[in-house]
């Protein structure tokens, strides 16, 4: 049976809002980023590919960097990190969010100053902690009550070492309820409604090694609503004016984390920067003044806004399959480079370059090339209904959480990463091969 022709406007396949701003059509139906053609991407660097614009990663970091310029901006490097990013994030102003020693060792490695990273994790360990006062990180975001001990320990008696409280406000907001850290009931922070976070507070407060600058809360992910912010804000607020109560101590930080949403697909809702800035500054002000408290530095932390929309996945089509009612169309990477729509149902829209269609559009479901049923990298989208083995497909917002989360299931080795800036291509992170597989596996 063959797949319904879907009837739609050629502008719905057309639309390039949410790629990269340098995106331009070329002719043939191919489409350029960063004045590199993809067909050229994919034919010297093969696929799959992970392509990132430079002058998007940069022109969002000005973004952030003009909408709050009296914040300090961390760049979450769980989003994706490469030493040539670290660079980009350092040269622009932004500080550094890691979460373990390995994104530390990295990113200090490529010249990131330290003393600009913030350490998180719910579980360090001791070799993360280590590392992170070796290196000399700015701060180090206190999760659990554990940890206090523990890290005044490494920090040792003659040392001092500037931390943060990780606080959940009890404030639900995320695209997902696996992307949602604001409530109690996850692994995350410390609770702000049972006590813990204000237990938490005092023990650190009590530890000579250790200097409590603020407070943190990161309360989701994928978040386009400013309102919930807000209501963090000042749960925040109201903390801070009890431990000055109870301690008689002032924070002069409040780190309110980041999870700014983008737009995956068009027409999709996105964070406006300009008015969570300015409504965030105002709430915090006002928050203060009706508390009696000065107006800490405010810290944020976005990774994807800023990585997400500068980043294209090139695939290769491999197999075009109709079954009942469903046109199948299997590429040559899938859920090992992207395991963002099987864990929380990710959606995408992939575009045909590399050659004109006439063809009618066709619902169409584009799925990976590993053993399982949920490897879907994008269901019930619209593509031109002429796709065949060896077309090639573009996946716009593939900046974030994609090679960042991927994996070696299967042993079909991760895309490389490809930076395109201003007409020219270079590789920033080489292709994984059978023999990075055969060097690691020293059994037998």
């Amino acid at each position: 049976m063959s797949a319904p022709v879907l009837t739609g406007p050629p502008a719905e396949l057309d639309d390039l809002s949410v790629w990269p701003a340098s995106t331009a059509r070329l002719p043939g139906g191919n489409l350029s980023v960063g004045g590199v053609s993809l067909t050229d991407v994919a034919e010297r660097f093969d696929t799959p590919a992970y392509v990132l614009d430079e002058s998007e990663v940069r022109a969002r970091c000005r973004t952030y960097r003009a909408a709050f310029p009296d914040a300090d901006v961390l760049y979450a490097a769980k989003a994706f990190l490469s030493r040539a990013m670290a660079r980009w994030i350092d040269e622009e102003g932004l500080g550094l969010d890691a979460c373990s020693a390995g994104e530390l060792e990295l990113a200090v490695m490529a010249g990131f100053p330290a003393a600009r990273i913030v350490l998180h994790g719910n579980a360090k360990s001791p070799r993360d902690i280590e590392t992170a006062l070796r290196l000399g990180v700015g701060r180090i975001v206190v999760d659990s009550p554990s940890e206090i001990a523990r890290l005044a320990a490494q920090v040792g008696s003659g040392g001092r070492q500037k931390v943060m409280v990780r606080v959940v406000p009890g404030v639900s907001a995320g695209g997902h309820e696996k992307i949602r850290t604001g409530t109690d009931g996850q692994k995350f922070g410390l609770s702000l409604t049972d006590g813990s976070a204000q237990h938490a507070i005092a023990r650190v407060l009590g530890q000579p090694q250790l200097e409590l600058t603020g407070l943190h809360c990161h309360i989701g992910s994928q978040i386009t609503d400013v309102k919930p912010y807000l209501v963090a804000v000042r749960r925040m607020v109201g903390l801070m004016a009890r431990i000055k109560e109870s301690h008689g101590v002032t924070f002069p930080e409040l780190d309110m984390g980041g999870g700014h949403g983008v737009a995956y697909r068009a027409g999709e809702s996105a964070m406006d920067l300009t008015a969570l800035a300015h409504r965030l500054n105002g709430e915090l002000s006002a928050s203060c003044a009706a508390a009696g408290l000065p107006v800490p530095r405010l810290v944020i932390e976005p990774g994807r806004a800023v990585a997400a929309p500068a980043g294209v996945a090139v695939y290769r089509v491999l197999a075009v399959k109709p079954t009942g009612s469903t046109m199948f169309v299997a590429v040559d990477g899938g859920m090992s480079d992207n395991p963002r729509p099987a864990l929380y149902g990710a959606r995408y829209a992939p575009r045909l370059i590399g050659r004109s269609a006439t063809a009618e559009p066709v619902a169409t479901t584009v799925v990976g090339r590993h053993c399982e049923a949920g490897d879907i990298l994008a269901a019930d989208v619209l593509l031109p209904g002429d796709v065949r083995p060896g077309d090639l497909l573009a996946v716009p917002v593939s900046g974030a959480y994609q090679l960042s989360m991927a994996s070696d299931y299967n042993l079909v080795g991760r895309p490389p990463v490809v930076a395109v800036h201003d007409g020219s291509a270079r590789l920033l992170v080489r292709r994984e091969t059978q023999e990075d597989f055969r060097r690691r596996d020293i059994g037998v």
